[in-house]
C-alpha cells in the first residue's frame, strides 16, 4: 500500500511539473531545425512561419539548417531531442512520407517518434517539357510517349525526391515508359531541360514562371487537384488526362514524441495564427504554396495518409537511397 501511495505521489508530482513547465513555456528561444541547406523552399517556408510565430509565443524561433541524406539525418536528431518544446523540426513529404521507405534504416518512425504540431501548407508542381517535344497538352504528351516508348526522359532533383516520385507516379498512372535522369538539385535539372538534354521535368512553380513566359520551356499541367493561381490557365493533370492524379508536397512542424500536450497546444495556436495571417498567405502564395492550417490531430492523420501513399510509390518505382 505504501509503495502504491508513493507511486501515485511521484506521478502527481511529475504531472504538476509538466503543467508548470508548460505554463512557463517558452522561457527561452526555440530552435526550428530545417533538415536541408539554407536558401531552398523548405528553408524559406520555415523562416516565414517562425517569424510569424515568434510574437505569439513571446520568444524568438531560431532556424537551424542541418542538411544530409535527404533530410533524414536532421529529422532523426529531432526525434531524439529532449521533448521539452525547445527543439522542433520542419516536417515534409520527403522526410515523413518518402524517406522511411527510401532508406533501409532511416532511424525514426514518422507515426510514433513525433508530436505533430500542425501543417503550414501544401505545394503543387508544374509539368514542363522542352519545346521540341510535339505535345501541347498532357494527353498529347502521353500519346507521344506511348507511340515512342522509352524516347522521353525526365529530370529530377535526385533519386527519391518528391519531384522524382511525382514523375514515377505520372508514369505509372499513364502507363508509359520514360528514362530517369537524376540531378543534384533543381537548378541543373532545369538548365538541362532548357538545353534539350532531357524531355520533361516536374518543377516547383517559382523557377518555372519566367522560363515559361520566355518560351524556353512549355507548361502542360499542374499536379494539384485544383488549378494554381500562378498558372491559372493550366489544367490540373487530373482534369486533363489522369483522374485522381495528385502529387503535392506537404509541410508542417513536428516535435519529439512525448512533448507535453499543453506545449503542443501552445505551439499549434501560434502556428495556426501565423498560417492564417495575410502576410504569410501572401509570401507563401508567391512561391506557389497554399497555406493549410490544421490541428495536431489533423496533421497526424495527414502524415499517416501521405506515408501510406508515397511508400507504395517508392516500392513500385524501386528507388533506393545511395
Amino acid at each position: 500500500m505504501m509503495m502504491k501511495r508513493l507511486t501515485i505521489a511521484v506521478l502527481a508530482c511529475a504531472a504538476f511539473a509538466a503543467t508548470s513547465n508548460a505554463q512557463d513555456y517558452p522561457s527561452r528561444p526555440i530552435t526550428l531545425v530545417v533538415p536541408y541547406s539554407a536558401g531552398g523552399g523548405n528553408d524559406i517556408m520555415a523562416r516565414v512561419a517562425g517569424e510569424k510565430m515568434s510574437p505569439a509565443l513571446g520568444q524568438q524561433i531560431v532556424i537551424e539548417n542541418r542538411g544530409g541524406a535527404g533530410g533524414s539525418i536532421a529529422t532523426r536528431q529531432v526525434a531524439k531531442a529532449s521533448p521539452d518544446g525547445y527543439t522542433l523540426g520542419l516536417g515534409g513529404t520527403g522526410t515523413l512520407a518518402i524517406n522511411p521507405t527510401l532508406y533501409s534504416n532511416v532511424g525514426y518512425d514518422p507515426r510514433k517518434d513525433f508530436e505533430p504540431i500542425g501543417l503550414i501548407g501544401t505545394s503543387a508542381l508544374v509539368l514542363v517539357i522542352h519545346p521540341s517535344i510535339p505535345a501541347h497538352s498532357v494527353k498529347e504528351l502521353i500519346a507521344y510517349a506511348k507511340a515512342n516508348p522509352g524516347k522521353l526522359s525526365y529530370a529530377s532533383a535526385g533519386v527519391g525526391s518528391g519531384i522524382h516520385l511525382a514523375a514515377e507516379y505520372f508514369r505509372f498512372q499513364a502507363g508509359i515508359e520514360m528514362t530517369h535522369v537524376p540531378y543534384k538539385g533543381s537548378a541543373p535539372a532545369l538548365t538541362d531541360l532548357i538545353g534539350g538534354h532531357v524531355s520533361m521535368y516536374f518543377s516547383s512553380m517559382p523557377p518555372a514562371i519566367e522560363l515559361v513566359k520566355e518560351g524556353k520551356i512549355r507548361a502542360l499541367g499542374v499536379t494539384g487537384l485544383t488549378r494554381s493561381p500562378i498558372f491559372p490557365d493550366l489544367p490540373t493533370i487530373a482534369e486533363a488526362a489522369l483522374p485522381g492524379y495528385e502529387a503535392v508536397l506537404h509541410y508542417g512542424i513536428i516535435a519529439p514524441a512525448g512533448t507535453p500536450k499543453p506545449i503542443v497546444a501552445k505551439l499549434n495556436a501560434a502556428l495556426r495564427q501565423a498560417v492564417m495571417s495575410d502576410e504569410l498567405k501572401q509570401k507563401l502564395a508567391a512561391d506557389g504554396t497554399e497555406p493549410l492550417a490544421s490541428t495536431p490531430e489533423q496533421y497526424a492523420a495527414d502524415i499517416d495518409k501521405e506515408e501510406t501513399k508515397w511508400s507504395a510509390i517508392v516500392k513500385k518505382s524501386g528507388a533506393k537511397a545511395e
